[in-house]
């Protein structure tokens, strides 16, 4: 039998095999991580590695410039150092001598070529192509465009330069998006939209086998750039992804130990795997790892604060009103009973607490009914009486929450009614200016503050723009210029504080929780980590094999 028909019998093998117990063995390293995405994937085409299911898939097969670490640190990958000039406006990258796209029998001689900076020119270019249509399109918009292109220049085989409009430090952050990544124009040219599913990177794996809504394998790349000490990464033989759509059976599947890994809980199976407490159930304590990490993402109440919309009748364009209702209900316990514990109660702010620039001292909102009355009759409704029915819409998965802050609300005098809406037609009527008071996310596109604190500034209203609450401040529109000047990660933070703290006084918002991501993994798992983005890693993965006994 041929090598490749060696390694496939391999990985049939083992996928078969209920992979964990009380012993184990590394049989030589030859390990299949395997996972469920229940989503499905539709693309493996970085250019559009928009939602998780294909960012994850995709964060295997290929890589870019730069990377996170587990702590959201920018460090080198392809390019093995930048440097910035003083004006914030142009980036030279150096690219590593060492890094090949996978083989592939449009190489000469079948075997991957090396990466050079044209190929990441070609690869920019394209995800702002309006024929390709990427959804990562915004990523280069801060960009600065010369005679109708983007200021990419290889400047040498190993040199990079990109001239932006104006300093934007975020900028290194946005650049380890996997739209970012480098793909080689000889096999995107020839597949065209099938690059999809003949996907050719630099990444750990390369793509194998993909039978959609079936399973798809990815198997080791042997010639990988990265080590940790001496020691060639990726350790895992092969990494396995199945689309079970039912997430009952997916649990099942796991507990028995045919998949190695879950992300997050479903409420199906919610109170058996994790305690009221947001631990792990003990009976599972033998057989499963429980990591909970900090995730970027705010849940929040939205008040559309422009009077132009609303009118200056409706009680929401008084900021007492506003005020009210974030001191009107107990987070704490909202989590406590409606989550398990799973989540931060969101009394520091809009930005969440898994960004470095996040800052506990920052006085948002608690529970405190007192406050609340204060507010009401100093806004002309004393006694808590007069006030008439707020009116919030949300969507199904969040009635709970909404049920919870509205029996809270009553006890403190504030009637609210809630009307369910599908999800889509939320999202547009949202869009739209056409929702007075919703209840919304924000789930961070890259790990810099500037990208919750943009949701307030002036220019950025909606439809063209994510100011959802069509908020407007100039005292806050300055400092978020002026923080985009700012170089200095400590001094930009404390400008980041300032535009915070704002916020909450003026409460277009009300913050609910800061989310946190929960990953079980089976014993036989080790080296996965955690990190705010929930971005799933798989180089630095061992994975042990039971032991006949």
């Amino acid at each position: 039998m041929s090598k490749t028909g060696n390694i496939i019998l391999i990985i049939f093998a083992m996928c078969l095999m209920v992979s964990c117990g009380n012993r184990y063995k590394d049989m030589n390293g030859k390990s299949v991580f395997r996972y469920n995405e229940s989503a499905g994937i539709t693309s493996l085409d970085p250019a559009f590695a928009k939602d998780q299911a294909n960012i994850w898939a995709v964060n295997q097969i290929f890589n870019g410039l730069v990377q996170l670490n587990d702590s959201l640190g920018i460090e080198p990958c392809i390019a093995s150092r930048w440097t910035i000039s003083a004006d914030g406006k142009t980036l030279t990258f150096y690219l590593r001598h060492d890094v090949y796209f996978h083989d592939h029998p449009l190489f000469p001689g079948g075997k991957g070529r090396r990466v050079n900076a044209q190929d990441f020119v070609y690869s920019f270019n394209r995800i702002t192509d309006p024929e390709i249509a990427s959804p990562g399109a915004w990523v280069f918009s801060p960009v600065e465009v010369f005679h109708g292109k983007f200021c990419f220049t290889a400047l040498k085989d190993t040199v990079l330069e990109i001239k932006l409009k104006q300093a934007f430090p975020p900028f290194l952050g946005l650049l380890s998006m996997q739209y970012c990544s480098v793909v080689p124009h000889e096999v995107v040219d020839h597949y065209g939209k099938d690059f999809r599913r003949n996907p050719v990177g630099t990444g750990p794996f390369y793509f194998k086998i993909w039978k959609e809504s079936v399973k798809l394998v990815l198997l080791k790349n042997p010639s990988y750039f990265e080590f940790k000490g001496k020691d060639r990464l990726p350790y895992l033989d092969a990494v396995a992804i199945t689309f079970i759509v039912d997430k009952q059976s997916v649990f099942m599947e796991f507990i028995k130990g045919n998949i190695d890994f879950m992300s997050g809980i479903d409420p199906n199976y919610k109170d058996e795997l994790v305690t009221r407490h947001g631990s792990l159930n003990p009976k599972y304590r033998d057989k499963i790892n429980l990591t909970k990490q900090a995730y970027l993402n705010t849940e929040y109440l939205g008040f559309l604060v422009d009077k132009s919309k609303t009118g200056a009748e409706n009680p929401l364009s008084d900021k007492r009103i506003r005020q009210a209702v974030n001191y009107g209900f107990d987070r704490v316990k909202m989590i406590k009973y409606l989550r398990n514990n799973i989540g931060i109660p969101a009394i520091n702010g809009m930005i969440p607490s898994g960004l470095p620039s996040f800052n506990p001292g920052i006085k948002g909102y608690d529970y405190n009914p007192v406050k609340t009355a204060q507010l009401l009759t100093e806004a002309g409704y004393p006694g808590r009486k007069g006030l008439p029915p707020l009116k919030m819409m949300t969507t199904s998965s969040y009635l709970d929450i909404c049920k919870y802050i509205q029996q809270q609300l009553t006890e403190s005098g504030i009637t609210l009614e809630i009307e369910v809406t599908p999800a889509a037609s939320l999202r547009e009527m949202i869009a739209q200016s056409k929702v007075g008071f919703f209840r919304g996310s924000w789930i961070a596109d890259y790990p810099d503050a500037e990208n919750y604190l943009s949701l307030f500034l002036s220019r950025n209203f909606c439809p063209e723009g994510p100011n959802y609450t069509h908020f407007s401040d100039k005292n806050f529109d300055k400092l978020y210029e002026s923080a985009l000047m700012e170089n200095n990660d400590s001094r930009r933070y404390k400008i980041y504080r300032q535009m915070d703290s704002l916020i909450m006084e003026e409460a277009p918002v009300v913050t609910l929780y800061y989310d946190e991501v929960l990953r079980f993994t089976r014993k036989c798992i080790s080296g996965l980590g955690s990190n705010p983005m929930n971005l799933l890693k798989l180089k630095t993965v061992k994975k042990s094999l039971i032991v006949s006994r």
